[in-house]
């Protein structure tokens, strides 16, 4: 496929300051689009990025600052998007929050913020999207995770709410088709935790992975790419990207 195919595509990512937010960011950004980097609080991260990527293309990026979980931010984002680049072509829904709740410690405030920015925040920020999406025969793009399949332990909230975001998926792509196609895509062990991990833990967890590594990344940003630019017949689905993980621990 030509790599100019996302030539004047506007891309939405939220959570894209750091980590695979950003390295989707820069993919797509590479590949031609047009990248709106959303925040909640990573403002410093956000605009260096944006500054990076306005340096090798002027104009191609911007950051926006919303918090996900207040419903009125979300309308205003995409609002704001759209006055920027006159369109938008596609949504990466990307941004979560994610920590143990063990039994017996959660509390009203884990739920809210556990499921609001991993399953209600990508359902009402599709709804906005979709008017725009549908204009320009769109794609949505949520970041699931592997633990919506198989549970995390001391992770009551976070696993169902992305089991949550993995039916979101598949009933946006049956409502929305055939003007929106809408995928997932479900990383495996890609980044540690930014709260650390143990060696040992890693190590577990590295033993069921069949290529015996973690991913980059970079990993997820190209089947996003994938998804975006190269499957204008796939929609409903959800790949794992995860080195094999995820057929059975």
């Amino acid at each position: 496929m030509p790599q100019d195919k996302l030539n004047g595509k506007v891309v939405l990512v939220t959570g894209a300051a750091r980590r695979i937010g950003a390295a989707i960011v820069t993919r797509l950004h590479r590949n031609g689009a047009r990248v709106a980097i959303h925040y909640r609080s990573s403002a410093d991260e956000a605009d260096r990025l944006a500054q990076q990527l306005n340096g090798e293309r002027d104009g191609s990026a911007a950051t926006f600052q919303a918090d996900l979980l207040s419903l009125p931010d979300i309308s205003k984002l995409v609002a704001s998007v759209v006055d920027w680049a006159g369109r938008l072509d596609c949504l990466v829904n990307n941004a979560s929050s994610f920590y143990p709740t063990p039994v017996g410690s959660i509390t009203e405030e884990h739920w809210d913020d556990l499921v609001g920015s991993n399953l209600k925040a990508p359902l009402f920020l599709s709804q906005a999207a979709e008017p725009h999406l549908r204009e320009h025969k769109g794609v949505i793009i949520n970041i699931v995770d592997i633990h919506a399949q198989r549970p995390l332990r001391n992770h009551a909230v976070y696993g169902p709410a992305k089991a949550g975001l993995a039916m979101l998926t598949r009933s946006l792509a049956r409502d929305l088709a055939p003007a929106i196609r809408v995928n997932g895509v479900s990383p495996g062990a890609i980044l540690w935790p930014e709260d650390g991990m143990s060696d040992a833990v890693q190590q577990t967890i590295l033993r069921q992975v069949p290529l015996a590594r973690a991913g980059e990344p970079d990993d997820i940003a190209g089947c996003v790419l994938y998804l975006l630019r190269d499957a204008p017949y796939v929609t409903g689905q959800i790949i794992a990207v995860d080195g094999g993980r995820s057929i059975g621990w």
